[in-house]
């Protein structure tokens, strides 16, 4: 079998791992860059080109599509699904995920739990805002960030106007959502692979930091879920269409509420910290689904 892995960068210890653990499962992996990649559209016959060259023989797509190419990323993802080559996350899933706001409506209306999260347009809204999401101190997240990139701790609901409005002033589009003080820096990353927790781990963000992203230097350590927490994160993969999720979690009181779900969640962190071989995991996944599709393809030719 042919895996295409699409990175922009084949030395990224996630992009590595994927490819050692294909080559070690016995299949051909390449890594493309999807932003060198083009294609043309016409009836009946969906095409990718590489440099020139068509993209041929391509078995399955294990998308690696960072934040800031979403746009470009999802539509190359997309053509190879218009060319019937399966996809371990689907383009309208990457999408969907990516966006902040969708995430939190959809998780909202499928009864999985979420920080109280508020979301306006306006500066005029601001008063009334902070105060439905339980007032100061409070999270302001930018619709794009990604890392611990652009969420900000407001202590006071002055600290939260100002910074709100310094957000407004460049039409940043950002949530509002209530600081969970139980968490105290602490979050939880379940990764779900085809329906299935296969591994998780407890971050802890560093001293002063209400973040636990490990890239904002917070540590992390094997954590065995709560039926509850396993239930959920495998829930919030699902609403989404994601066969492969790193599945961000507050534990509190009240139950697991989701923070994030991250459609090209890093390995590195999590393998470390559980020992447990993702990437394997992952290519045994794509493996099993690609061989279901030629069985019924073969049943239908018959």
């Amino acid at each position: 079998m042919k895996i295409a892995v699409l990175s922009r960068n084949d030395k990224l210890y996630s992009t590595k791992r994927l490819v050692e653990a294909a080559k070690g499962r016995g299949h051909e992996a390449e890594v493309i860059d999807f932003l060198m990649c083009y294609f043309v559209i016409e009836k009946g016959n969906p095409e990718i080109y590489l440099n020139g060259t068509k993209l041929n023989g391509v078995d399955a797509v294990i998308p690696r599509i960072g934040a800031s190419r979403t746009f470009y990323g999802t539509a190359v993802v997309r053509q190879f699904e218009m060319m019937n080559i399966f996809c371990a996350n689907e383009s309208q899933s990457i999408a969907r995920s990516r966006d902040k706001l969708r995430t939190m409506q959809i998780l909202s209306r499928e009864h999985i739990g979420i920080p109280i999260t508020g979301f306006a347009s306006s500066p005029s809204d601001i008063n009334h805002l902070i105060e439905e999401v339980g007032g100061a101190p409070l999270v302001i997240k930018l619709l794009q960030g990604t890392q611990g990139i652009g969420v900000v701790l407001a202590e006071t609901k002055k600290a939260a106007q100002s910074v709100m409005e310094a957000f407004y002033g460049v039409d940043a589009n950002m949530l509002l959502q209530e600081y969970i003080k139980e968490s105290k820096g602490v979050d939880v990353r379940a990764f779900v692979v085809g329906g299935e927790v296969i591994g998780a781990m407890k971050r802890q963000g560093a001293t002063g930091e209400f973040r636990s992203n490990i890239h904002r230097g917070g540590t992390a350590a094997p954590i065995e879920l709560s039926e509850q927490e396993r239930t959920t994160a495998i829930g919030a993969a699902r609403v989404l269409g994601l066969n492969i999720a790193g599945v961000d979690m507050l534990q509190t009181k009240r139950g697991p509420l989701i923070m994030e779900v991250n459609s090209s969640p890093g390995l590195e962190g999590i393998e470390k910290a559980t020992k447990i071989d993702i990437a394997g995991r992952i290519i045994e996944f794509i493996e099993k689904n690609v061989h279901n599709r030629e069985m019924i393809k073969d049943k239908i030719n018959a």
